[in-house]
């Protein structure tokens, strides 16, 4: 079964047509870097509208069945940046630790992490997560936390995701056989 994998980017100016979607870009190529099985792409740029970026989560959870939706903006602490509370307004169970290994990760590189609200979630069958708005910070905030995403799709009963294991590891606890 092949992957389906939303991709949402959330910005006003990208979404009017005034500078390109280099965040949306940068999720698809790491994504195409990393998983080695095969997987279709739902691709879309819209404003940091609270109504509008619920409509459309559920819209690639539901109606297009997205195993895997990753939305890129609206994380930071700015009046128009809605993305975590329109993500936990649409799903059944969070998964804070994503954000949380994300921030970490971050803070690494630039102390203003600790201003990103990324979050994740599971709505039915698909996994939800919040990426920052930042090309570079995509892949820096992605890779760390990519090992435990085909897993957790494993666990929600989403599409199986192999990964080339020369340059991403998915992590899958051993079978136990049962005697």
């Amino acid at each position: 079964m092949k992957a389906k994998i939303g991709i949402l980017t959330l910005s006003d100016r990208a979404s009017e047509g005034i500078y390109e979607d280099l965040s949306g870009v940068a999720i698809k190529e790491c994504l195409n870097e990393w998983i080695a099985s095969e997987r279709e792409y739902f691709y879309e740029v819209i404003p940091d509208e609270f109504e509008l970026i619920k409509k459309r989560l559920i819209y690639m959870c539901d109606e297009v069945g997205c195993d895997l939706v990753l939305t890129t903006g609206g994380t930071g602490p700015a009046l128009r940046d809605v993305t975590p509370e329109a993500t936990e307004a649409v799903c059944e169970k969070m998964m804070p630790g994503f954000g949380e290994l994300m921030r970490a990760a971050s803070l690494k590189f630039v102390p203003t992490a600790i201003l990103s609200r990324q979050t994740a979630g599971i709505r039915g069958h698909s996994l939800i997560i919040n990426l920052p708005g930042s090309p570079k910070a995509i892949r820096e905030c992605l890779e760390p936390i990519f090992p435990a995403i085909p897993y957790c799709i494993d666990l929600i009963k989403g599409a199986f995701i192999q990964t080339d294991e020369k340059v991403m590891k998915a992590f899958r606890p051993k079978q136990k056989k049962i005697s």
